[in-house]
């Protein structure tokens, strides 16, 4: 694949009278915390919450009548998927999407309320692409690849053009990598406009053949993972030319800390966005120190994800932040037990959010029962203060070790 800034700024005359010029801010309470100067590109207001809005637009301006009249057909489980689904409709190009089985049923119905015919083929990208491609033979119609594809790439690429405008002194931009469309292209940019830019790529740990490839080591692929937007296991060859060339390094992370990562974008900047973002915040968590004295660019890719899995994370984050916690206790079978102890959470300043009382468990005696109480504390610290109360108390108390 060749790839030059001309065709990414080509790519960007055509596209952003119909793309957002997505803001990239200062994440003031993040920077805080963290002890560095980060800002975020917000790819997540981008039309259909994604980058891959602008890659997919990019394509379909390039293709001819005839081509259009066909029709497109894309191959994706969530972004690409409702990229090229909002701007064919937009463009009045009949689109076919192929999901693999499994697909949130959320995303499958976004999909087709943008205009699509959804085809649920697969169980992921690998499987059905070439599915996707007969299909495309068959009805003639034109595949729109999501990253492996110049054009495409270059669509993605526009990206870095809009951060350096706004952004003009940053010292390095953190990229997710899934397919390598959106680091091929910024890297392109960035390091035009910039040579001096440092370009790092993020991974999900258990979906790290980028890092593979550009560390040289085997690829780590084992089960599912909360970036499922870059669950990638055979980038492009030509994007990873690109990011030889051009990218600095490529770092990954494990799911708990990108599931840290998603919740601390939820928590302190009051952003939604999905796991392929929090990789690229939760690795530049883990090399701190690399940051320090420089002005970050992490580009938020999206924020399409599942909220019953957003939900969850929620709850699991304030668990580990102690701000909800699970206390289980063995008490006498007696009346007012349940108000002693809840008088005590209360006079501590907690509040009761879920009580379950339990006699029939064998693991305490027949005249006794165990009684489990989901607390809502300030923090890990507060919580500390409660079960020394409690146990002063009398009272038998545990917290379970959920996480």
């Amino acid at each position: 694949m060749i790839l030059h800034v001309d065709d990414i700024r080509a790519a960007y005359e055509a596209i952003q009278s119909a793309t957002i010029c997505t803001p990239t801010v200062p994440a003031t309470r993040l920077s805080h915390h963290l002890g560095i100067d980060l800002y975020l590109k917000l790819e997540n207001l981008q039309h259909t919450n994604a980058f891959k809005a602008r890659g997919a637009l990019a394509k379909l301006l390039t293709l001819s009548e005839d081509a259009r009249k066909h029709g497109v057909i894309a191959c994706s489980a969530g972004n690409h998927a409702q990229g090229v689904a909002f701007h064919a409709t937009q463009l009045g190009i009949p689109s076919t999407i192929v999901m693999p089985e499994g697909t949130p049923f959320n995303k499958i119905q976004r999909t087709s309320d943008l205009g699509a015919e959804v085809v649920i083929h697969g169980a992921g990208f690998d499987d059905s692409v070439q599915f996707t491609l007969d299909l495309a033979a068959e009805r003639g119609m034109t595949f729109i690849h999501p990253f492996d594809d110049p054009v495409v790439a270059a669509g993605q690429g526009t990206v870095a053009l809009e951060m350096l405008e706004q952004q003009p002194d940053l010292d390095c931009i953190v990229v997710p990598i899934g397919g390598g469309g959106l680091i091929a292209g910024i890297a392109v940019a960035a390091k035009a406009i910039k040579p001096e830019i440092e370009i790092i790529g993020a991974q999900a740990h258990v979906f790290d053949a980028a890092k593979a490839h550009f560390d040289d080591t085997s690829p780590n692929f084992a089960g599912s993972t909360l970036a499922e937007g870059i669950a990638v296991r055979k980038p492009s060859p030509g994007n990873l030319d690109v990011i030889r060339k051009l990218v600095d390094r490529v770092d990954s992370a494990t799911e708990p800390e990108i599931e840290q990562a998603v919740f601390d974008l939820l928590s302190y900047e009051k952003l939604v966005a999905e796991g392929a973002a929090g990789a690229g915040l939760a690795v530049i968590k883990k090399h701190l120190d690399h940051f320090a004295g420089k002005k970050v660019g992490l580009v938020v890719c999206g924020g399409n994800i599942d909220s019953r899995l957003l939900s969850t994370l929620i709850v699991r984050g304030l668990m580990r932040d102690g701000r909800i916690t699970r206390l289980v206790f063995e008490i006498d079978d007696t009346p007012g037990q349940l108000s002693k102890i809840s008088r005590i959470i209360g006079d501590a300043g907690a509040n009761v959010i879920e009580v379950i009382h339990q006699r029939m468990m064998q693991s305490v005696s027949l005249k006794q029962a165990e009684l489990e109480i989901v607390i809502e504390a300030r923090d890990q610290a507060h919580v500390d203060s409660i079960l020394k109360v409690l146990r002063d108390a009398g009272l038998k108390v545990r917290v379970p070790q959920d996480l």
